[in-house]
C-alpha cells in the first residue's frame, strides 16, 4: 500500500494564512504571480503523496471574497497555436477553459491580458472573441531591452504604454495557460500603474517547486528539474538569501538571475524594495506540510523515472530533444535510481518478448503485477485493463467479462464502416463495452466498480500508446510510461 507523505489540510491552512499575511504587509493590494497549475496539479500529487490535485484551488477558496483572477496569455503563443502538452489544446482555448473552471467554483475572473501584443492577426481575433463573450481584455506591449533597460521600462514609453488593468479586489492572482505568458511582467506593470494612481500594492510569487526549505538535492526538488528539463531550469542555493540571513534556501536559476533587476524595478517604482532575496518573494508553504519524508522521497524518485521515459518518447515523436532525456538520466544518477527501479517496465518487456507482440503491465496496490498481451480482439492495453479489473474484483481469470459476440460487431463497425485498419479494441471502446455488459451481467458490473481503484497505479507499455489509450489512462489516473518505439515501422502514427 502506498504511503501518504503530505498533510493536505495542514498545507491549505498554512498557505492561506501566509498569503493573508503577505496582503497585510503591503496594505491595499497584492499581485500574486501563480506559477504551475492551479487546477489538476498532478505533478505535485505524484511527488507529494497526499497532496490533492485541487489543493491550490481549495486554498484560494479560503480567500474567496478577496480574490480576483487575471489570466495572462502571450500574443505570440496565440499566433503559433501553442498547445498544452498535457491537455493537447491551444493556449487560447485553455484560457476559455480556465475562465469557465474558475467561474464554476465561484472565483471571480476580472480580465484577460494579452501580452507581447503587436496586433498579430490571431491575437486580434482572440481579443475580439473574448470581448464578444463579455470578458474584459487588456493589452500589454513588447518593451525594448526588457528587462535590462530599467529607466526606459519604468517610464511612459515602457510600462506606461501598457493598458492599466482595472482590478477590484485585494488579492489579484495572475495565472496563465502555460510558461512564457508574461505573468511577472504583468504584475510589475500593474505595480507601476497602481503607484501612479496612489494605490499601495505589492508583489509576491507562488511557485510550489522547487520547495525552498528542503535540501537542494532532495528528490522532490530533483523531480522538479526533471519536469522542466525542456526549460533548462536548474535548482540553486539562493545566494542573496544566504548573504542576507545566513540561511540556506533553494530557488531556481531564472529567479536568482533576474532578482537584481527586479530589485531595481521595485526601487524605481516605489522607492524601495520589500525583498532581500528571491526566496523572500515566495509564499510557498508546501515544505512545512511534508509528514513522511521517506514516502515523499520514494514517490519523487518514481516521478523522475517517469519523466525520463516521457522525454525519450517525446524525442522519438519529434516533439522534444534527445538531450532532455540525457539531462534526466543524470538526475536519476543523482538520486540513485535506474529504469530497473520501475518493476512494471521489466514486466511489460518480458511479456512482449514472450509473445512477440506489444504488451502492457500494471502494478496493483498490493504489489501484484498484471500484464496484458496483444490478441486478435484486443490491444495489449485493453487486455491489461480487463485483467487488472478482474484481479481487483477477485474474478477468476477464465471468465470472460465481455463476450466475443459483443466485441465482434464493434470490430465490424470499426473496419467495415468507419474504415479503420486496426480491428482491435482500444481502452475507451472496451470500457464502453464493459459498461453495456454491466447492465445484464453481475460479473461485468463487479469489474466495472473497480475502475476507480486504478487511480494512482503504475503502468508501462512496450510500445508508444495511441493518443486514445494515452488519454484514457490519464483520465483514470494511471501513471503510464512507454518504451520509445512504435508498434509498426510506418512514418505516420495516429
Amino acid at each position: 500500500m502506498k504511503k501518504t507523505g503530505f498533510d493536505n489540510e495542514k498545507y491549505i491552512k498554512l498557505q492561506s494564512q501566509n498569503i493573508r499575511d503577505r496582503i497585510a504587509m503591503f496594505g491595499d493590494k497584492l499581485y500574486l504571480e501563480f506559477g504551475g497549475k492551479l487546477f489538476d496539479d498532478y505533478h505535485a500529487s505524484r511527488v507529494l503523496p497526499g497532496f490533492a490535485p485541487d489543493a491550490k484551488v481549495k486554498m484560494l477558496l479560503q480567500l474567496k471574497e478577496d480574490v480576483e483572477i487575471v489570466i495572462a496569455i502571450s500574443a505570440d503563443a496565440i499566433e503559433k497555436n501553442k498547445r498544452r502538452g498535457d491537455l493537447g489544446i491551444t493556449y487560447d482555448l485553455d484560457t476559455l477553459r480556465l475562465i469557465d473552471a474558475f467561474r464554476g467554483i465561484g472565483l471571480y475572473v476580472g480580465s484577460v491580458v494579452i501580452t507581447q501584443y503587436t496586433g498579430q492577426p490571431l491575437a486580434k481575433a482572440f481579443r475580439k472573441r473574448l470581448t464578444q463573450l463579455g470578458v474584459k481584455v487588456y493589452r500589454h506591449y513588447p518593451i525594448a531591452d526588457y528587462p535590462s533597460n530599467i529607466p526606459f521600462i519604468i517610464s511612459d514609453e515602457g510600462f506606461g504604454r501598457n493598458d492599466y488593468i482595472k482590478t477590484e479586489r485585494r488579492l489579484v492572482v495572475v495565472t496563465a495557460p502555460g510558461p512564457g505568458s508574461g505573468k511577472m511582467a504583468t504584475c510589475l506593470s500593474q505595480l507601476y500603474h497602481d503607484y501612479r494612481h496612489g494605490v499601495k500594492a505589492g508583489y509576491a510569487k507562488f511557485e510550489t517547486f522547487p520547495i525552498w526549505n528542503i535540501p537542494l538535492k532532495h528528490p522532490v526538488n530533483v523531480a522538479y528539474e526533471a519536469a522542466t528539463a525542456d526549460l533548462n531550469d536548474v535548482n540553486m542555493i539562493d545566494p542573496f538569501h544566504l548573504e542576507a540571513y545566513g540561511q540556506t534556501t533553494v530557488n531556481y536559476n531564472r529567479d536568482i538571475e533576474i532578482f537584481p533587476v527586479l530589485n531595481a524595478m521595485f526601487e524605481a517604482i516605489s522607492g524601495n524594495s520589500p525583498y532581500k532575496s528571491p526566496t523572500d518573494m515566495g509564499v510557498n508553504m508546501a515544505g512545512f506540510a511534508i509528514s513522511d519524508n521517506d514516502a515523499v522521497c520514494e514517490a519523487a524518485k518514481q516521478e523522475i523515472i517517469r519523466r525520463y521515459y516521457a522525454a525519450l518518447v517525446c524525442a522519438r515523436q519529434g516533439l522534444g530533444e534527445q538531450n532532455e532525456a540525457q539531462k534526466i538520466e543524470l538526475l536519476m544518477n543523482q538520486v540513485g535510481v535506474t529504469v530497473s527501479d520501475r518493476p512494471v517496465a521489466a514486466a511489460a518487456l518480458a511479456k512482449a518478448e514472450a509473445t512477440g507482440a506489444p504488451a502492457t503491465a500494471i502494478e496493483l496496490e498490493n504489489g501484484r503485477i498484471i500484464t496484458g498481451k496483444t490478441s486478435s480482439l484486443l490491444g495489449s492495453s485493453a487486455a491489461m485493463l480487463l485483467n487488472s479489473l478482474k484481479s481487483l474484483a477477485n474474478i477468476p481469470d477464465d471468465i470472460n467479462l465481455i463476450s466475443p459476440t459483443v466485441i465482434e460487431p464493434i470490430q465490424r463497425l470499426k473496419t467495415g464502416i468507419m474504415g479503420n485498419h486496426n480491428p482491435r479494441l482500444h481502452t475507451d471502446e472496451i470500457l464502453i463495452a464493459l459498461s453495456i455488459c454491466a447492465v445484464t451481467s453481475d460479473v461485468a458490473k463487479k469489474a466495472l466498480e473497480q475502475v476507480k481503484s486504478l487511480n494512482g497505479l503504475e503502468a508501462h507499455s512496450s510500445v508508444i500508446l495511441s493518443r486514445v489509450d494515452e488519454q484514457v489512462f490519464r483520465k483514470l489516473g494511471v501513471n503510464m510510461t512507454c518504451e520509445p518505439m512504435y508498434q509498426t515501422k510506418k512514418l505516420y502514427h495516429n
